[in-house]
């Protein structure tokens, strides 16, 4: 009795030792990180081999031995997860900032003449108050022919009172003083038609730069004639600039918490406010950028179309990957390769929402174990 009951425990001991080892079999076949959210295996059953060169297997993922990771400069880590801002995309418009940069019109008729350093041209800086250029005012000939006859009575009429004046002060002691004054008067007033008349005749306007930046327009030539109201020469200042966005969302500006910009990653974009009327049936949003340093010029330029990333105040849970971690597949999916094994690399499909100018937020598709490639992906995924 004694000897089938010592029988039995040493076949239960064999029975559980076996099955122990089949499970740790089991889990080597999915190597550390192979796993998907809900902790279901991402390995596809009977991969095969890995070849010996960098190769796709026919389950999809992708091969690549150590010495190739090396030259295409894989790199690959963990990402946490955490509690990320959720964010919105909106399509903008860098603008010229009203208080920074200006406009330089004509305000009289007549052709251009060069300032005292020439015409200023694209891409010169300016400083406030400075001489751009000189328009010559050319009036028509009709006009020109009424100016010269009103300037020759001036000068006929200030003649004529310099004369009384002379005449009435010789007779100072016979003539009230009331007189004389009022003949210097005349003879003033005389003189100061006759300059303002010669000085729109002979005269010039200055184009005087309205404030400091750089030249963004310039549409003058010497020579050229313009008219009224041309805008001769548009002024920016780099450091300063307005993104126009647009949204259909009337609550949104209420939720933003801060904002980037997608194509200059130094800019910081301040929001001023969202217009209380429909624009093309969207609502139009003013964002003031400004570089981060101080120092520093924004590499926008003004009419640029631009990708405003808005940061909400609403909080989401996800895994913070940098955005070339993120690639698209044969069918245009957004995916990301996981490392499973020393060489094998697996693609898994994710959504993922901007979270800055630079990282993204995957919010579905990955777990805490996975190793995600966070540089080289894009090389990964035009393996064949």
């Amino acid at each position: 009795m004694n000897r089938t009951l010592a029988t039995c425990a040493i076949a239960a001991a064999l029975a559980a030792t076996l099955s122990l080892l089949l499970t740790a079999a089991v889990d080597l076949q999915a190597s550390p990180g192979a796993h998907g959210p809900n902790g279901e295996h991402l390995d596809a059953p009977g991969a095969g081999s890995n070849p010996a060169g960098v190769a796709r297997l026919p389950d999809g993922s992708v091969n690549v031995p150590m010495a190739s990771q090396r030259r295409m400069v894989i790199r690959t880590r963990v990402a946490p997860e955490t509690d990320a801002a959720a964010s919105v995309e909106l399509l903008g418009k860098v603008a010229n900032d009203p208080n920074a940069g200006g406009l330089v019109q004509a305000t009289s008729s007549g052709r251009i003449e060069p300032g005292p350093g020439g015409l200023p041209v694209i891409g010169q800086t300016v400083k406030r108050g400075q001489v751009l250029g000189y328009v010559r005012y050319n009036a028509d000939p009709y006009a020109r022919s009424e100016q010269q006859s009103r300037l020759a009575e001036l000068r006929s009429n200030r003649q004529l009172a310099r004369q009384k004046v002379a005449r009435l002060e010789s007779l100072a002691d016979v003539v009230p003083r009331k007189e004389i004054e009022q003949a210097r008067a005349e003879l003033q007033a005389f003189s100061s038609s006759e300059r303002s008349v010669g000085a729109g005749l002979a005269g010039r306007e200055p184009l005087i730069a309205p404030v400091s930046g750089v030249i963004a327009q310039a549409s003058v030539i010497t020579g050229q004639v313009v008219e009224v109201r041309d805008v001769l020469f548009q002024i920016v200042d780099p450091a300063h600039l307005l993104i126009e966005a647009t949204t259909a969302d009337p609550t949104l500006a209420e939720r933003i918490e801060s904002a980037r910009v997608a194509e200059a990653h130094g800019a910081q974009l301040q929001l001023v406010g969202a217009a209380r009327s429909l624009r093309d049936g969207l609502i139009p949003m003013s964002f003031r950028a400004g570089a981060d340093d101080e120092h520093d010029s924004l590499q926008l330029v003004v009419g640029q179309p631009v990708t405003v990333i808005a940061q909400l105040r609403e909080r989401s849970k996800g895994y913070v990957l940098p955005n070339e971690a993120v690639v698209r597949n044969s069918a245009n999916e957004p995916i990301v390769w996981i490392k499973s094994g020393a060489e094998r690399y697996i693609p898994q499909p994710v959504q993922v929402r901007p979270l800055d100018a630079r990282n993204v937020v995957v919010i579905q598709g990955l777990g805490e174990e996975n190793r995600v490639v966070v540089q080289g992906a894009a090389l990964i995924a035009q393996i064949r």
